[in-house]
Order: structure tokens, then sequence, then C-alpha cells
């Protein structure tokens, strides 16, 4: 999986089709994403400690990683990921068709 935490990406697919958010939470063994601001949903929510208020909270939920591309400020889209080597280091530039743009 190469997508980060604290990474902008793009929903692909589904309800939050078109939808920014960054990345809160890369659970790459179950190549899972928690977005910030995607599939939300709604969860009742029981007090654990006395004096603890419960209730209905909204709360985002992981998405799978496939239905999602990092988002390229340069392009202004989704792109696909690549890597350059520069010395030892190990950068990750966007693939898009008219990107390049290191991320």
């Amino acid at each position: 999986m190469n997508i980060k935490k604290n990474d902008t990406v793009i929903v692909l697919s589904g309800k939050d089709k078109g939808t920014k958010g960054k990345v809160l939470v890369a659970m790459p063994r179950e190549n899972k994403l928690i977005v910030e601001g995607v599939n939300v949903a709604t969860v009742h929510q029981k007090p654990r400690r006395q004096g603890e208020q419960g209730g209905i909270i909204r709360k985002e939920i992981p998405i799978r990683a496939d239905k999602v591309a990092l988002y390229c400020p340069k392009c202004g889209k989704g792109v696909r990921i690549g890597f350059k080597v520069e010395g030892d280091k190990k950068i990750r530039i966007g693939r898009g068709p008219k990107c390049g743009h290191e991320i």
C-alpha cells in the first residue's frame, strides 16, 4: 500500500466519490484507510464511566485503499504513485500524464 498517514487523497468510487480528505489512519495489513470526512457513520455510544456522556456520534469508519487515489495539487486530480531514487533516498512521485511532481 503506497498511501501513508497525512497524505491527501481523493475518493474514486462510492457514496463519497470526488471527496478530498486527509488520511488519519493507515492499516496496511487490512488494506484500509480512515480518511477525514469520508465514510462517516452514526454510532450509538454508551457511557463507559460514571459522569461520562453517551449519545449518538458521527465517526469515520475504514474505507478500502483501492477506492482512493493520492491527490496531486499540481494536476488537481488523483494520480498513481511511482518512485524515484536520488542518491540514497527513495522519493514518491505522481504518475499522471502531465505529472512527475514529488509528493
